[in-house]
């Protein structure tokens, strides 16, 4: 049977951590009493294994890498419990029509969480934001999280909801400046924290976002090694990823793509922002 990363995890925490680590007496009972079928546990350092209760949510036509990305980062949080929130349990189609089954709906999502995340899109992005239930939803939860946060133009679901009034946040870089519509102050950086506000730029800075965040609830060495069994060392074969970077003709010729976008896009945050701020 294929080993999970959580297994894979565990397998270096209990067989190998005498190597790693010093002895930590009572570190296995102190994380919940857990054990591994690979190992013993007693080894593992007790703060690599919590309890975090951590929530994706999910909606028609979002960007599913926004969502996947720090999913795989954060699933690999030993001991956490992972949600996939939807309005209804029906699958929900990305905007490359990729389907995915929340595993919880709204009312049956704790009601207290570690993490909420709200990854981004386009058009379903916008729908998101002036979808009564969704936003009823974020800002109830996002008002009791330890951490709220997004990936991409996600973070114009978090100032929809009035959850990034008065924080430095960022977004997709097309989008970045539309968060002055709910009262942030937003910055060009690929993963942006101010207080419990952590967000990710777009779409592939979620890996990094998501990293980030293990690394915060557990430790560097834990980060490091999710990090190794994911073998994340980007070499993008062109160096085109950011306005900085892009040509000037490729960055004009996106530019113009977007316009359209961003046209309703600031008519919807404008909308939200006096409906919910």
């Amino acid at each position: 049977m294929p080993l999970s990363k959580r297994d894979v995890l565990m397998m270096l925490a209990g067989g190998v951590g005498s190597t790693l680590f010093p002895a930590t007496a009572g570190a296995a009972e102190q994380a919940g009493g857990a054990q591994s079928a690979h190992g013993d546990m007693h080894e593992m350092p007790a703060s690599w294994y919590g309890k975090e209760q951590i929530a994706f949510l999910i909606y028609p036509k979002f960007t599913a890498l926004d969502m996947v990305g720090p999913h795989y980062m954060l699933a690999s949080l030993m001991g956490s419990t992972v949600h996939i929130v939807a309005k209804t349990k029906e699958p929900v189609v990305s905007d490359q029509q990729l389907v995915f089954m929340p595993s919880v709906t709204f009312d049956e999502c704790p009601a207290d969480l570690d993490i909420i995340c709200v990854p981004g899109g386009s058009d379903g992005t916008l729908a998101a934001i002036e979808d009564e239930a969704t936003i009823a939803f974020l800002k109830d939860r996002g008002s009791r999280a330890k951490y709220v946060t997004s990936v991409c133009t996600g973070s114009l679901v978090l100032g929809a909801a009035g959850l990034l009034k008065g924080y430095k946040a960022t977004s997709h870089w097309a989008t970045r400046e539309i968060l002055r519509e709910f009262g942030a102050e937003p910055i060009d950086a690929r993963v942006v924290e101010d207080r419990n506000r952590i967000t990710g730029g777009g779409v592939t800075a979620g890996i990094d976002f998501g990293l980030t965040l293990v690394g915060k609830l557990r430790d560097r060495q834990y980060a490091e090694g999710v990090q190794l069994m994911g073998e994340y060392d980007p070499a993008p074969p062109f160096d085109s990823g950011s306005p900085a970077k892009a040509s000037r003709v490729n960055l004009d010729m996106m530019t113009a793509m977007f316009a359209p976008f961003l046209v309703k896009a600031a008519e919807a945050a404008r909308r939200a922002a006096a409906k919910n701020g």
